[in-house]
C-alpha cells in the first residue's frame, strides 16, 4: 500500500517528467530583458534544442558526479539543453552552449547557472501541469522563472533576477516550437 506522502512525490515525479518530456524539441525563442531601474530593453533570439533525459542517461550519471551525489543514478530524469542565442538589434552570434538539468525531489540540479558557470541546483514546483516555477539562489542574487506551455507549439517564460532585496533585470519570452 502506497503512503500518501509517497503517493504525492509519485505523482510529483509523474508531473515533472510530463513536463520535461512536453519540452522536448527544436524552439525558437524571443526574449526581451529589461534592466531595472531605467528599464532600457536588450532584444535576443535564440534557436533551442531540447532532449529528455531517462534516469541513468549519461549525461544525469556526470550531473550527479558533479553535485556530489551518493547514488550516480539518483536522478529521475532531466533535459539537455542546446543554444544559440543573437542579439535582435545586431543579427551577430553573441552566445551558444549548452546545460543539463536532473531531478531529484522537489530539486532540480543544474550544471551551470545563469550567471555562473558552476554547478547550482534551484527549488521547483509546478503549480499545474503546463507550469513549472524554479527558484535559484547563489552570489547574492536570486532568480525566480516560470515556464509555461501554451498548447503543444508555444510557451512563455518569464525570468525576475533580484540582488540585495532589489529587482534588477526582467525577462519575458515567447518560444514557438520548430519541430
Amino acid at each position: 500500500m502506497t503512503s500518501p506522502i509517497q503517493q504525492i512525490k509519485l505523482e510529483t515525479r509523474s508531473q515533472i517528467e510530463q513536463y520535461l518530456r512536453q519540452s522536448s524539441g527544436m524552439w525558437h525563442s524571443e526574449r526581451r530583458y529589461y534592466t531595472l531601474p531605467d528599464g532600457k530593453p536588450q532584444e535576443w533570439v535564440s534557436r533551442l534544442t531540447v532532449r529528455f533525459l531517462e534516469q541513468g542517461s549519461p549525461e544525469l550519471i556526470k550531473l550527479a558526479e558533479l553535485h556530489d551525489l551518493d547514488d550516480r543514478n539518483a536522478l529521475v530524469c532531466g533535459s539537455y539543453i542546446e543554444w544559440e542565442s543573437t542579439r535582435s538589434t545586431t543579427d551577430k552570434s553573441q552566445s551558444e552552449g549548452s546545460t543539463i538539468f536532473g531531478v531529484l525531489g522537489d530539486i532540480l540540479y543544474r550544471d551551470r547557472g545563469f550567471a555562473t558557470t558552476e554547478p547550482i541546483n534551484a527549488k521547483y514546483y509546478l503549480p499545474n501541469p503546463d507550469t513549472l516555477c524554479l527558484r535559484t539562489e547563489y552570489n547574492g542574487s536570486v532568480f525566480e522563472e516560470e515556464i509555461k506551455h501554451i498548447g503543444t507549439k508555444y510557451r512563455t517564460r518569464q525570468s525576475i533576477i533580484t540582488r540585495a532585496g532589489e529587482q534588477q533585470m526582467i525577462g519575458q519570452y515567447l518560444e514557438k516550437r520548430i519541430q
